[in-house]
């Protein structure tokens, strides 16, 4: 007790705590996408269950990391050397969601590319998948988002009660902009690529996390702000083209 009451009266715990809950959440910004993303292909009456499943087992997995620290940090020494490399436990569990996230954004990109004609809800059932389906791939995911959250908490601070504090802040941010960012994904087809796109390269950046090259995350979340604001803009023109169209029709 008299340790919690030393955190909350010291700024630098403060700052600490701030600085994690953002990066958090800026951490989290890749798993909600998935989320988002693949709960969109389930019926419309399973999709917010199925995000709040999905968040609240990312929020379970954080929190049962962040009790066993010292398994965590096991996790970055090597396991295996292949080729002269060394390969920790984080490195192997990167490579392989990279690789699932690459394979799962590339079959959906070639989904969207071939079916981009087809607009009947009997064409887009064929790729729907069951709910437990769903949750499967998400538990996946959550467990590889999981690790390199908690790897990076462990890294910025040792109190527990800060990770503990940020990993639930920034899981709580997750569970209320989940329905938001999938009805505007869901409404905006080109959005659609776009999120994809994003998990392409964040597989990509999974994979060569794996393989020992360090990839500034800050780059990458620029690019991204970038391509959206892009699209953003792109958006409002073809508003603005769709009212003038109705001006004249009219």
């Amino acid at each position: 007790m008299d340790s919690l009451l030393v955190l909350v009266c010291d700024p630098a715990a403060w700052a600490a705590l701030l600085t994690l809950v953002v990066m958090e959440i800026v951490l989290g910004i890749d798993n909600l996408i998935f989320i988002s993303i693949l709960s969109n292909k389930l019926p419309q009456a399973q999709r917010a269950r199925t995000q709040r499943i999905g968040i609240l087992l990312a929020l379970v997995m954080r929190l049962a990391l962040l009790g066993t620290v010292a398994w965590i940090a096991q996790l970055t020494e090597t396991a295996l050397t292949l080729f002269g490399h060394g390969f920790s436990w984080r490195d192997l569990i990167l490579l392989g969601g990279g690789l699932f996230l690459v394979w799962k954004a590339t079959s959906e990109i070639r989904h969207h590319v071939t079916h981009a004609d087809e607009v009947s809800d009997k064409a887009s059932s064929t790729v729907q998948l069951t709910m437990a389906a769903a949750i499967g791939q998400i538990i996946l995911l959550d467990m590889v988002f999981s690790v390199d959250s908690i790897i990076t908490a462990v890294g910025m601070t040792e109190h527990m009660p800060i990770m503990f504090v940020a990993v639930i802040a920034a899981v709580m941010v997750m569970l209320f902009a989940a329905r938001p960012l999938s009805r505007f994904i869901e409404r905006n087809p080109t959005v659609v690529m776009l999120a994809l796109s994003f998990l392409l390269v964040i597989g990509m950046t999974l994979i060569a996390e794996g393989f020992g090259s360090h990839v500034p995350k800050a780059y990458i979340y620029a690019a991204m702000a970038f391509s959206a604001f892009v699209e953003a803009m792109n958006m409002l023109v073809r508003r603005a083209k769709a009212k003038r169209a109705a001006g004249v029709a009219q």
